[in-house]
């Protein structure tokens, strides 16, 4: 039976030390978040041109995507659990630099396996400064500027995903695959001193490491998002597939008996307890899902069916993705007045609604201006619905285990995107769909019912998300 130990005192908060100004503080912890979002995405556009240059197999490249999104979900949690022993800063700073290293060991690569190589560390790098920087925000700044923070946050790290696929078109085009890699190297040389000079270093309670449910967890998580992304191509009845799935199935119930009683578990059971951290998991799991599936497939449809260039595509699809890093921050600031739960809500409702309208266009092979408004509409919708959830993450909870709680639904929500990926790939596959100006017809909107019904099981979660005055 484990041992319960008794806690060790709490943590002084550290935003009584805090010198610079809270917008130097969020642009400090924002722009390596921007870079780790930008580069999840960013290479998608740019798929077809680095197969030719690299003379990749179809398996390779989706390895480009795979190595980065595996090491990033993994490690998060151990980064997390080293910040609050090291020094969250201190651990950010080092996944900062590993992550610029390998960007420029990317942008040298001649090959696909040194690619994926790169990808891979680069995704190690990425898993110490999404969530971390998180954490060092919420307990450099004071308790009544926190969500108006956050939201600005959630508006940078936006910018990421909303200049993905646009950036990665752009380079393409301009400069080369190479370029997209190079470009982190400028933005890591500025935010790395400001990280120095303008975030106060910030611990956790001290605890011993927990390696056995590290890798019970991390166990869990590398082989669920493996079988996610190797399903479609080696079958998911296949023995590797399916193996990967029961090992993952396995473990999670074995780490929840590993860490039930045990102060020292790298994801504390008690954290549940808080109902705004469970219900922003249920969210960030479902909203991942329906969302960014739905992303990965509309944007292959403005290439292959609506005949758009990459750049054209990225472009087109701002009116969604760019919508965020402008009501984010307001959603932020909205958030103290009219609660979590109302914007949640409402950005919830807007996603799925958007999501049935975009499957009976694509059905109905309507062109792209009717587009513009639902594409509005979804972005307004994640807008309202970033800040808020990653505020509940941290509603309730000791600034001692900010670091935890923000790792943990970031892995969630990193889960949701494969899992978003493959589920809608397997709906849009199952129902006779194929990659070509023809093969989205019955297809298409299937899959994308299926991220709306995500969504809506993501709406009737936040129907349990603080209100106002509620926590």
């Amino acid at each position: 039976m484990p041992t319960t130990l008794a806690p060790a005192p709490p943590v002084a908060p550290t935003h009584a030390k805090r010198q610079a100004p809270v917008a130097v503080v969020v642009a400090a912890a924002s722009l390596p978040v921007f870079m780790a979002t930008l580069d999840n995405l960013v290479l998608i556009s740019a798929l077809p041109v680095v197969q030719r240059d690299l003379e990749a197999t179809v398996s390779q490249l989706s390895w480009f995507l795979n190595a980065y999104t595996l090491a990033f979900a993994t490690f998060m949690l151990p980064a997390a659990t080293l910040g609050d022993r090291w020094g969250r800063r201190r651990t950010m700073i080092g996944g900062l630099t590993v992550f610029t290293v390998a960007s420029i060991a990317a942008a040298l690569s001649t090959s696909s396996e040194s690619l994926i190589a790169a990808r891979a560390l680069q995704g190690l790098g990425a898993a110490a400064i999404m969530p971390l920087s998180l954490a060092l925000l919420a307990s450099a700044v004071p308790p009544e500027k926190r969500a108006a923070a956050i939201g600005a946050w959630g508006g940078i790290s936006g910018l990421g995903v909303a200049l993905g696929p646009v950036l990665g078109g752009a380079v393409v085009e301009g400069f080369g695959w190479q370029a997209i890699f190079w470009l982190n190297v400028p933005v890591a040389l500025i935010a790395l001193p400001l990280l120095v000079v303008a975030v106060p270093e910030s611990r956790g309670t001290w605890s011993r490491l927990d390696p056995v449910g590290t890798l019970m967890l991390g166990g869990a998580v590398f082989g669920g998002i493996l079988a996610l992304v190797r399903g479609h191509d080696e079958g998911w009845g296949s023995v590797s597939v399916a193996g990967a799935l029961v090992v993952a199935a396995l473990l999670l119930p074995c780490y929840g008996l590993w860490a039930r009683g045990r102060a020292h578990a790298v994801l504390p059971l008690r954290l549940f307890a808080s109902r705004g951290f469970s219900v922003a998991n249920v969210i960030g799991l479902t909203f991942s899902l329906g969302m960014f599936g739905a992303v990965f497939l509309l944007s292959q449809y403005l290439q292959v069916v609506e005949g758009y260039s990459p750049l054209e595509a990225g472009v087109r699809t701002l009116p969604w993705t760019a919508a965020p890093m402008v009501v984010a921050p307001l959603a932020g600031a909205l958030a103290p007045r009219t609660g979590l739960r109302a914007l949640l809500v409402t950005g919830l409702g807007l996603q799925a609604g958007a999501l049935v309208w975009f499957a009976w266009l694509t059905e109905n092979a309507s062109p792209y201006a009717v587009f513009v408004v639902p594409l509005a509409l979804a972005g307004i919708g994640m807008g309202l619905t970033f800040a808020p959830s990653t505020t509940a993450v941290l509603d309730g909870l000791r600034e001692a285990d900010f670091a935890v709680a923000s790792s943990a639904n970031s892995t969630v929500r990193e889960f949701g995107v494969a899992l978003g990926v493959a589920l809608l790939t397997a709906v849009f596959l199952g129902n006779g769909g194929t990659i070509s100006p023809t093969g989205y017809d019955g297809a298409i909107g299937p899959a994308l019912l299926a991220g709306a019904a995500a969504i809506v099981v993501a709406l009737i979660a936040a129907g349990f998300a603080p209100g106002r005055g509620r926590r």
